[in-house]
């Protein structure tokens, strides 16, 4: 599958039906990693199955952790405080740069040497902004010139820092949480504004207990981790294509279940209620083992959308759903104004510049400036062939553009959305749009 072809729904033809999203990408990660660190059996429900996860995956096998997964259900045998195995070869983190930057917080507090490496796009990601926090705390990291992958972490008795982080990562202060943990001393992190809180959520489930003084999180290192139990949201992010398909195709109306809407990663819902998009939440309750990661019921119908200018500070909040917000966008009344994009630029791709060329090519009116993007908003878009420079997020915002756009629609590279939605096209063809 490398070219998919979409049209244009028909008059009488929409979106209906209702979707079971995968399970949250970024909760699946840390549920492996954190089941790895606990010893015994740590049972998980509704992980993720991408492309992105399995890398995490294939890194934990190679440092002795046992993994299976039968039907929705996923144990991970946690071999304990520093009881990973060496590995005998390469940390394959394929094109996830979660995968590498968590498990480097990972390797940093155990007494094993590995070496992390990627795909092309991932080899040109640099790490340096982990690697330097994990260095102080103790561990020995060596990398490629520029501060890229390859990475070897050959791992220490660590103390634990206090790091003041210059922007907000999740993927930086969950791998200094990770490794705080099996640090010893405290760990904090503090940050210039609140990014993605999963890690914080997750780590009490597993018996560590976190404390959070406003931007500032922290934990106490040489605590034992007990197993958890826990069930997995499905990914908002992936929702929110989705939410975007019904509201510019007349007529639809799409329903999605137990989707996670952790107020660290809810901001897309709101700015496409500022849009004027026809979104309704119901909390959802996803059982006893659903931790502390609230979940709702989302409903979407069609609607005739209006700008919205997005601020820095919230795109922490929805780094991952710019590219289907900014879809949006081309096709709402007004100008919409994303600013503080710069963290797109160093994604699977440029994902700034090539989300501003992949509008244009559909006919929108989008330009990149520095760390911006603004957008006009025009009558319709045209269809065409185009490329998501194997950029997953891109290559589903283009896929929900060919439902709108007139004429076809095909995506050459389509295949790459396997990284994050693996059922993405069996989705768009359940509710009517293949």
């Amino acid at each position: 599958m490398s070219k998919v072809t979409v049209k244009k729904l028909s008059a009488g033809k929409s979106l209906q039906g209702e979707v079971k999203v995968p399970g949250d990408k970024s909760i699946s990660h840390r549920a492996l990693i954190l089941g790895a660190m606990a010893p015994g059996p740590t049972r998980i429900e509704g992980l993720s199955m991408s492309d992105a996860v399995g890398s995490t995956w294939t890194c934990l096998r190679e440092l002795g952790v046992n993994i299976v997964s039968r039907a929705e259900v996923t144990t991970v045998s946690g071999r304990g405080w520093r009881g990973l195995a060496q590995p005998h070869k390469t940390l394959d983190a394929g094109g996830s740069a979660t995968s590498m930057r968590l498990v480097m917080g990972l390797l940093a507090s155990n007494p094993v040497a590995g070496t992390l490496a990627g795909n092309e796009s991932l080899s040109k990601r640099p790490m340096g902004r982990v690697a330097e926090p994990l260095r102080r705390m103790g561990a020995i990291i060596d990398m490629a010139p520029g501060d890229l992958p390859p990475v070897e972490v050959r791992g220490a008795a660590l103390n634990g820092i206090d790091h003041l982080s210059a922007v907000a990562s999740a993927q930086l202060k969950s791998s200094l949480l990770i490794a705080g943990v099996q640090s010893m001393g405290v760990t904090s992190v503090t940050e210039p504004c609140l990014s993605r809180d999963h890690t914080e959520r997750m780590l009490p489930l597993f018996g560590i207990p976190v404390e959070r003084e406003g931007l500032k999180v922290s934990v106490q290192g040489g605590l034992r981790m007990s197993p958890a139990r826990l069930v997995v949201p499905g990914d908002l992010s992936s929702a929110a294509f989705w939410l975007v398909a019904a509201s510019l195709v007349p007529g639809s109306k799409v329903r999605l279940a137990g989707v996670g809407v952790n107020p660290t990663r809810s901001g897309a819902l709101e700015v496409l209620q500022r849009m004027g998009a026809d979104v309704r939440v119901e909390p959802a309750d996803l059982g006893e083992d659903a931790g502390t990661e609230p979940a709702a019921r989302l409903e979407v119908g069609h609607a005739k959308l209006s700008a919205a200018d997005v601020a820095p500070e919230e795109v922490p909040r929805l780094i991952d759903e710019i590219p289907i917000l900014a879809l949006a966008a081309s096709l709402a009344d007004g100008i919409s104004l994303f600013r503080g994009l710069g963290e797109l630029r160093h994604k699977e791709s440029n994902r700034l510049e090539g989300l501003a060329g992949l509008l244009r090519s559909l006919g929108a009116k989008a330009e990149a400036s520095g760390d911006d993007l603004a957008i006009e908003g025009v009558p319709s878009l045209k269809g065409a062939s185009v490329s998501a420079s194997g950029d997953h997020r891109l290559a589903m915002t283009a896929l929900v553009a060919g439902l709108a756009a007139e004429g076809e629609t095909a995506v050459d590279d389509a295949s790459c959305v396997d990284a994050s939605y693996p059922g993405f096209l069996k989705d768009l063809s359940r509710l009517g749009g293949l």
